[in-house]
């Protein structure tokens, strides 16, 4: 069942509440659900995201209508009562990430991006045998590129896809620990293929995908339907090579 909870925000600039209105948009289609809390909502907000740098960031700290609700700090000097405290620039996926952390129903092998660690400790050696991946990329050089890369991380099982059909095909077929697949394949509407590919069975157990220039936007829209990494390519070696070790 879906839950919704109400986040009260303080403070931030036009772009940065731009990113977040993305954050709140996007989460509708997903089991915790995310709102800004206004003095009309159904509910009393739990979490205060606050800007630290804002004129009224003090003030609401200091307040009584703070007192008991979650709090996620932008900026310098973050009060002892924050879950978590972040720099600027923002990232969103991270601030995602410790907002799920409090309110998402907790899985076992969600590793959030990759932020988390320990992961890759728990697995017998029994089942590292059968893992398999799938790669799906128009590029050969791509796709020698990422088998290289999942070599280093113990991997030789791996099929290949030129298109997202043929992606789509193998996944019926096989049983996938992950698929590393391209959000650009030529013949498919990537957030459809994205769907398509997350709903197969046998299910894959992560997805990570790639594409040129994706805008932050993307990267939330990403992580909010259930993708465990997306990269902007290049890929950066070894960001790709840690995220394969905690997954696996």
């Amino acid at each position: 069942m879906a839950q919704r909870i109400f986040v009260k925000v303080m403070g931030f600039s036009d772009v940065e509440r731009h990113a977040l209105n993305s954050v709140f948009r996007l989460s509708e289609q997903r089991q915790t659900i995310y709102s800004p809390w206004m003095p009309d909502a159904p509910e009393a907000p739990r979490l205060a995201l606050i800007d630290g740098q804002s004129y009224e960031a003090q003030l609401e700290l200091e307040s009584p209508r703070t007192a008991g609700l979650d709090i996620i700090w932008v900026g310098p000097v973050a009060p002892a009562s924050a879950f978590r405290a972040f720099d600027r620039p923002i990232s969103w996926i991270e601030v995602l990430g410790a907002m799920d952390e409090l309110y998402a129903p907790k899985d076992p092998l969600d590793f959030d991006l990759g932020f988390e660690d320990g992961a890759s400790e728990f697995i017998e050696p029994e089942a590292r045998d059968h893992r398999r991946v799938l790669i799906a990329s128009a590029s050969r050089d791509e796709r020698l590129y990422l088998r290289a890369k999942l070599a280093l991380a113990d991997l030789t099982q791996a099929d290949d896809a030129e298109t997202g059909a043929q992606a789509l095909e193998l996944a019926r077929a096989n049983a996938y620990t992950v698929a590393l697949v391209d959000f650009g394949l030529p013949d498919v509407n990537g957030w459809a293929f994205l769907k398509e590919l997350t709903s197969s069975y046998p299910a894959i157990q992560h997805v990570i995908m790639t594409k040129s220039d994706a805008s932050i936007g993307e990267h939330i829209r990403a992580r909010l339907s259930g993708v465990d990494g997306f990269f902007n390519k290049p890929v950066h070696p070894g960001r790709l090579q840690e995220l394969l070790q905690k997954v696996l």
